[in-house]
């Protein structure tokens, strides 16, 4: 299992590399850097940047989609609640996961009860000690900054009443890999034997 994390998580990275090895290996073959995805993007996002740059790719999402996020509050994308793309990923096959560090609040909680799917399919887990915002879509491309997962931080709140909130979009593998490994360090309960928090853990990762 081990093995496989690595290897899917390190695909980005390996693909990245071999391009560049390819190029420098037959200098003289006029491959074009861009044919063999050499480039990388890292585009900075902030206020409503978050929601036209960020949220608007959640539902093209063809394979998984990680969210860590400190708060978690009702979040609409146009007139529907976010957790409902969610529940259309998970209903096409899209692996899900989520990490929060409070409990959602209860617009939040009804309509979660609106999507049985959520139920069985939404891999979830609390630790109170997540304050990281993050995004991983595919593998492929990450979000990293301050935004929760809230109307006024990474949602469709106006320009006068949203947070001001600052961060990352990247599929630079280097940037991507390393968020997802942060992410899957909490996921996977390694930092659950040394936490010195557990008294305020009310659903353990490792139980």
């Amino acid at each position: 299992m081990e093995l496989l994390l690595f290897r899917r998580k390190g695909r980005a990275l390996e693909n990245h590399l071999l391009a560049g090895f390819l190029v420098e290996l037959f200098p003289d073959a006029g491959l074009p850097v861009n044919s063999v995805s050499l480039h990388t993007m890292t585009q900075y996002i902030a206020d409503e940047a978050h929601f036209k740059e960020v949220i608007a790719r959640v539902p093209n999402v063809r394979r998984s989609l990680w969210i860590g996020t400190a708060d978690i509050k009702d979040l609409y994308v146009g007139d529907r609640p976010f957790l409902g793309i969610l529940a259309d990923l998970i209903s096409k096959g899209r692996e899900v996961r989520l990490i929060h560090a409070k409990e959602p609040g209860p617009n939040f909680r009804e309509d979660f009860d609106h999507y049985p799917v959520l139920f069985t399919g939404l891999e979830r887990a609390l630790c109170p000690r997540v304050h990281f915002k993050i995004l991983v879509f595919d593998c492929k491309m990450a979000y990293i900054g301050s935004a929760n997962l809230t109307g006024a931080g990474i949602g469709m709140k106006g320009t006068t009443t949203r947070n001001f909130e600052a961060g990352i979009l990247t599929d630079d593998p280097v940037l991507v890999e390393a968020a997802m490994n942060q992410f899957d360090s909490v996921w996977a309960g390694f930092k659950c034997k040394d936490c010195r928090r557990k008294q305020y853990c009310g659903d353990p990762i490792l139980k």
